[in-house]
């Protein structure tokens, strides 16, 4: 008997137990997107006094608010100086690179060197790529969040305002500008202008729509030394381009690599990269290019840039950044993809002091004969007037010499 009463109670008290089991999952669960065919069904038949008063039950127009409620910054508590500020909004290590290749490419070219012009060069440079990274990081501020290497970026954190950043970034393109068209010449203010351009309205939207943006940032990353060519002699020519392909075919084995261990970072925010779409291909560029590297460094003493010892002394640093892209082609883990990174970040500024110690020919200074007036975009070559002949000062007749 006393089995059969138990039994009995125990299947009595199930429907109860069952619904309070529903009204702790209701009280600690999180705001759902309930389907149409739902319509809370799982709560419908539960009465309300049953309910304890701290729980909520969300019905559909709750939760298509909740849904439409705008973005808001995660809280940040640790409030810097601006400047600070201001370094990370310009990506402040990136925009030192930057600023170094168009160093590096003013240092190189053909022509004499100006302290005002490669000062006002310098700088220009440098304000144009702050208000890039700065419009970057204004555009992609809810990818950002997803992402545990962006996180902390300060719109993300909520440090500066949008507003704040936008005006950042124009008072920094427009004065960047400015020196660069004032302080230089047309052609290097017109390369800033289509970079900023390029970099803010083309590579930055790409990256959620195609693996292309990889070459899309690459040239970015050539423009800068031409920017340096260019305000040194007014002109770009076949050197010019040699030490922009070498900053272009630098950018692949220096991204694949550092985007590789990101993958599960792009793919959280959305972004179609080459590590995430097509990994054989992130593998094989990255080896490819890091020859392609090779090569121009070969070509550089041809077309009068540097002497031939550039192609021997650049021999082994080209040789052991093969030797690792072709390891993170061999093994594709994350140890040799960072072995690859890092180097990429030695292996730049290494070949940049090698250009410099190898420089075809120098000109500190102008001889008389030899001094070059810059007009604008053009150099003008002036020479001294030949002298008229003492017989002429003296007889004011034409004077005739004949053969005998």
């Amino acid at each position: 008997m006393f089995r059969k009463f138990k039994k009995c109670s125990t299947f009595k008290c199930l429907p109860t137990q069952i619904s309070s089991m529903r009204i702790n999952l209701i009280q600690f669960s999180t705001i759902a997107k309930l389907s149409a065919n739902s319509k809370l069904h799982m709560v419908k038949d539960v009465p309300l006094s049953v309910v304890p008063h701290r729980s909520r039950i969300y019905s559909e127009q709750d939760t298509e608010k909740q849904l439409k409620r705008p973005w808001l910054p995660s809280p940040y508590r640790n409030v810097g100086s601006i400047f600070n500020k201001y370094k990370k909004l310009s990506k402040f290590r990136l925009t030192s690179l930057v600023v170094i290749t168009t160093m590096g490419g003013y240092a190189m070219a053909p022509a004499g060197f100006d302290a005002t012009s490669f000062i006002m060069c310098t700088v220009g440079t440098g304000l144009v790529s702050a208000a890039a990274n700065a419009v970057n990081q204004y555009h992609e501020v809810p990818f950002d969040s997803q992402m545990s290497r962006t996180k902390n970026r300060v719109l993300v954190t909520g440090e500066i305002t949008p507003l704040h950043a936008v005006s950042f970034a124009v008072l920094s393109a427009t004065t960047g500008l400015s020196l660069l068209y004032f302080g230089v010449n047309g052609l290097t203010a017109a390369l800033g202008a289509g970079n900023l351009f390029l970099y803010t309205s083309i590579y930055t939207p790409m990256k959620r729509m195609s693996i292309a943006n990889t070459w899309i940032g690459s040239i970015v990353g050539a423009i800068p030394p031409l920017m340096g060519w260019s305000g040194c002699t007014g002109t770009l020519d076949t050197g010019a381009m040699v030490l922009a392909g070498i900053l272009y075919a630098w950018q692949f084995p220096h991204f694949n690599a550092l985007s590789w261990n990101l993958r599960p970072d792009y793919s959280r925010a959305g972004y179609r990269m080459m590590a995430v779409i097509n990994p054989d291909l992130c593998r094989r560029t990255a080896l490819r290019y890091a020859s392609a590297i090779c090569g121009l460094s070969l070509v550089a003493p041809i077309v009068d840039i540097t002497n031939y010892w550039f192609a021997l002394e650049t021999l082994p640093l080209n040789a052991y950044f093969c030797y690792l892209a072709y390891k993170f082609y061999h093994k594709s883990d994350s140890g040799s993809s960072r072995k690859l990174f890092r180097f990429s970040l030695i292996h730049l500024p290494v070949l940049m002091l090698l250009f410099l110690a190898n420089k075809k020919n120098w000109y500190f200074n102008d001889t008389k004969d030899d001094k070059l007036l810059k007009n604008n975009d053009t150099y003008v070559s002036i020479s001294p007037t030949p002298s008229s002949s003492t017989l002429q000062n003296v007889i004011p007749v034409a004077v005739t010499v004949g053969t005998s």
